[in-house]
This record gives structure tokens, C-alpha cells and sequence, in this order.
């Protein structure tokens, strides 16, 4: 019978089933809130009265707090370490959770959206360090793509049960549930997680600033960040309000129905990991280009007035998103040897910047020229992204 662990270089972490359960289950942690409302967007513009932008808002809100946040948590953590940081964000993250249940208005509840925002960094930027300094190869690609599968499914689990729950019970009472899986969660990684074995640390702030410098003057980095806002404007852009446009005639969707279409995300958690192949045989550049044409011809398709075309739009775009977030955060783990955690905070701030301005922007094309514009908007985005790998990323040593 085979070694259940796959062969780790010599003072690096072996990849065993419990470490890949492990890190798939950080990413669920990762995702499981930051979309979490938008199953539920027509509900809250309806019990709030709320437009189309406020409602989308809930969901720019957290993407905006994880901008700001990502740089200085990634500082943070290169002083003070790994595990401990990830595993109190998870805890964190409960509270606001808990207090979305009792928001009195729609600005009281995106104010609680911008809190959970807060918590977020704290696993993400983390992780990714985390999973720098304690494998090498393509063992990094590997538990990378496994863990970018775990924040497919946390997207897709906050959605559909929030969506679910809400139908079964109400919104609040879906998000006093949720805070209660969230401490699960943190409990559950608190024992399952290893403790860090090749992180030092650099708790001086001068150093700090330097390596902030170094990463500032980083070309490989600024790639990596331009392609990440992209990904995540077509993202956010789609997903929020894609919601709005199928709870219109003639879709009308229930907000169970809409929890129902994020079950697409669950491909993602089966096409993630094959971007680790897609990576060794195509290079970053070639994979991110495959995979975005992929997502511009899924938004595109979209337009299409059919639930079921739609349905297979959206997982068309999403395969391609996916695979793209799995190359370039796999670029960033491969390229970038100091200074990781403070890099992952520099790549999720324009990231997440990316995701905020795709909520504005696509809610003010949304609200002047309905969905086509919403389309139109992604689109460009995603042209943008091709353009970056193309011409830059294939120079700058991403073939």
C-alpha cells in the first residue's frame, strides 16, 4: 500500500490527507462570509428599501475593509507569525456575523459587512505565506490549488445557505447560524492546522519598510496585483448582480432560487486543482490567457434571456476566474522568496480594490443600462487581464 503522504523536500511539510483537508478547510473559513449576501439582495432591497447600489454596497463594503487591511495584516503576521493569526481571524469574524442579525438599516448592515471585511486578511494573506515557507515545488501548486478549491467552496457554501436558510427561516436568523459555524470552524483549525516549521520572524519595522520597498519596485508583484484586480472586478461585478438581474421578470427568482445558482461554484473545486497541470504545461502567462478568454466568453454568454444558457455562462466565467486566482496567487508563492505574507498583502489589496470597484462601477452601469452594461463593464476588465499576461507577464519570466 502507498505512503498516504506525498513526498516533501527534506524540512518541509508533506502533503498527508489532513493537511490537504486542513488547507481546503481554511479556504472554505476564507470565503464562507464575503459574499455571503448576495443570494439575498433582493430581500434586503425590499426590507430596507434600499437601491440597487445600497444593496450592493453590502458586498463592496467587505471587499474594501480587505483592502485596506491585506498590506498591514501581512506586516503583522511576518513579525508575529502564522497560525495563531489565522485561526483568531476565523474567531473574529463571528462577531460581526452575529451582529449583521440585528442591523436596523442597510447602512447599519454594510458598517457590520465592513467589519467581517476586517477579519479576512487575517486567513487569506496569511495562508498564502503560510503555504510559501512551508513547501516547495510543485507540492506549492498543488496545496495552493487545493486551498484556492476550499475558498471555491466557502463562496458557495455562504450563499447558499444564507439563501437557504433565509427561505426556511428569515436573513437574521441565517446569519446567527453562520456565526455559530464560523467558531466551529475556528475550533476545528485550531486543532487540525500545523504550527508553522520554517517561519522567522522579522518583527523590526525598519526591516519591514524595506522589505515594503523592495516589493513596491517588484515587477513580477505589480503583474500579479493588476491581474488580481481584474479578476475580482469580474467577479464581484458578476455575481452581486447577476442576483438582481434574475430575481426580474422573466426569471423571478426566489432568493432560494438564486442560492441554487451558486451551486455552479462547485465546479470551481473540481477545476481549481487542474490549474496546477494547466500551470506546468502552459506556463502562468499562457493558463491566465486561456482562462480569462474562457470567462469573457461565459459573461458574454449571459446576455442570452434563458435560465438554463445563464446557468452554464456563469460556469463558464467562473472555471476561468477560478483558474486565473489559482495562477496568479501560485505566481506570487513561486516568485516571491521574502517578505511573503507582506507580498500576499500587497497582491489582496489591489485584489480586493479590484472586487470594490467592480461593485461600484458595475452597480452604476447596472442601475443606467441594466445588465448588458453590468456585461459590458466585466468585459473590459477581463480585456485588460489578457492584455497584462499577454505582453507583461510572459517578459517578465511567467511563461
Amino acid at each position: 500500500m502507498s505512503d498516504p503522504a506525498l513526498s516533501g523536500e527534506a524540512g518541509h511539510e508533506p502533503l498527508t490527507l489532513a493537511l490537504l483537508c486542513a488547507a481546503m478547510l481554511v479556504g472554505v473559513f476564507a470565503f464562507i462570509e464575503v459574499y455571503s449576501v448576495q443570494s439575498i439582495l433582493p430581500i434586503l432591497v425590499q426590507d430596507f428599501q434600499a437601491t440597487p447600489v445600497a444593496a450592493g454596497a453590502t458586498v463592496g463594503a467587505t471587499v474594501l475593509a480587505v483592502a485596506l487591511t491585506s498590506p498591514f495584516m501581512g506586516m503583522i503576521s511576518d513579525a508575529f507569525g502564522r497560525k495563531g493569526i489565522l485561526v483568531g481571524a476565523i474567531f473574529f469574524l463571528a462577531l460581526p456575523t452575529w451582529l449583521i442579525a440585528g442591523a436596523q438599516s442597510i447602512g447599519e448592515l454594510t458598517c457590520y459587512r465592513f467589519l467581517q471585511g476586517l477579519a479576512i486578511p487575517g486567513i487569506t494573506v496569511v495562508m498564502i505565506a503560510y503555504i510559501g515557507e512551508e513547501f516547495r515545488g510543485r507540492n506549492t501548486t498543488r496545496i495552493m490549488s487545493i486551498y484556492i478549491a476550499g475558498t471555491v467552496l466557502g463562496g458557495f457554501l455562504g450563499r447558499f445557505l444564507v439563501g437557504h436558510l433565509s427561505a426556511l427561516t428569515n436573513w437574521r436568523t441565517a446569519f446567527q447560524i453562520m456565526a455559530a459555524i464560523n467558531l466551529a470552524g475556528a475550533f476545528l483549525l485550531w486543532k487540525a492546522l500545523p504550527a508553522s516549521r520554517n517561519f522567522v520572524g522579522n518583527p523590526h519595522f525598519r526591516s519591514a519598510l524595506r522589505t515594503l520597498w523592495q516589493h513596491l519596485h517588484n515587477a513580477q508583484l505589480h503583474i500579479a496585483c493588476a491581474l488580481g484586480a481584474c479578476v475580482l472586478f469580474s467577479l464581484v461585478g458578476g455575481f452581486t448582480y447577476v442576483n438582481l438581474h434574475l430575481a426580474e421578470p422573466p426569471f423571478s427568482l426566489s432568493s432560494a432560487g438564486l442560492a441554487n445558482i451558486f451551486t455552479i461554484y462547485l465546479i470551481g473545486v473540481l477545476i481549481t486543482p487542474l490549474s496546477s497541470w494547466l500551470i506546468h504545461r502552459l506556463g502562468f502567462a499562457r493558463t491566465i490567457v486561456l482562462a480569462v478568454s474562457c470567462s469573457v466568453g461565459g459573461i458574454v454568454l449571459t446576455l442570452v434571456p434563458d435560465t438554463v444558457v445563464i446557468l452554464v455562462a456563469l460556469t463558464i466565467l467562473s472555471c476561468g476566474v477560478f483558474i486565473t486566482q489559482a495562477a496568479t496567487t501560485s505566481f506570487i508563492a513561486t516568485h516571491v522568496t521574502t517578505g511573503r505574507s507582506l507580498a500576499s498583502g500587497l497582491y489582496y489589496l489591489s485584489y480586493y480594490t479590484g472586487g470594490a470597484t467592480g461593485a461600484a462601477l458595475c452597480g452604476y452601469a447596472y442601475t443606467h443600462y441594466g445588465w448588458p452594461g453590468t456585461v459590458a463593464a466585466i468585459v473590459l476588465a477581463q480585456t485588460a487581464a489578457i492584455t497584462i499576461a499577454a505582453l507583461l507577464m510572459e517578459r517578465k519570466g511567467g511563461a
